[in-house]
């Protein structure tokens, strides 16, 4: 295995199911009415994430990456106070990245390299799942402490196996 193609396998390990499992087990434990809550006026709800993340994810791979047609309204996806449930959201975000795995295993090592313009600016593909990876690690990380801080206790992703942060899920296969 290449450098090149381990980056592939662990980027589409954790667009795929990894962060989907988290945020997924997060929506699970909130309240109907937490979906759209936010903390405060600059602040986002649950919401207002995963239409961001549905939204990066497609743009940054889907379209730039792999070709499809790009119809991204950013700043509508942080605008909403209300929307779609959690479950239509996730399933929008689990379509998404679907075809972001698509594109993701039909690169080529020589294919990081090559560049591409996302949002004006001049990156390469591998600058590009890079920046997706780092980014939806983010915001699964906000989902993560608003459900926390919306339903304390009710969300565990790790058991401590002898100082060892062992993960509560199977950790090969796919979940989408």
């Amino acid at each position: 295995m290449t450098i090149a193609s381990a980056f592939i396998e662990r980027s589409r390990h954790y667009l795929a199911y990894e962060y989907p499992t988290k945020i997924e087990r997060c929506l699970a434990s909130l309240p109907t009415d937490a979906m759209w809550r936010r903390t405060g006026d600059g602040s986002n709800s649950i919401g207002n994430l995963l239409l961001h993340l549905e939204g990066n994810v497609r743009q940054w791979l889907v379209s730039s990456v792999g070709g499809a047609p790009d119809h991204r309204e950013r700043s509508a996806e942080f605008a909403a106070r209300e929307g779609a449930d959690a479950r239509t959201l996730f399933a929008a975000l689990s379509a998404t990245l679907l075809d972001a795995d698509a594109v993701l295993a039909s690169l080529t090592p020589d294919d990081l390299l090559t560049n591409r313009v996302i949002q004006g600016r001049d990156v390469t593909v591998l600058d590009a799942v890079y920046h997706v990876v780092e980014h939806f690690a983010l915001h699964t990380g906000q989902v993560i402490l608003l459900t926390k801080a919306y339903e304390p206790g009710s969300i565990r992703f790790y058991e401590d196996a002898g100082g060892l942060a062992t993960p509560r899920w199977p950790t090969e296969g796919g979940r989408l």
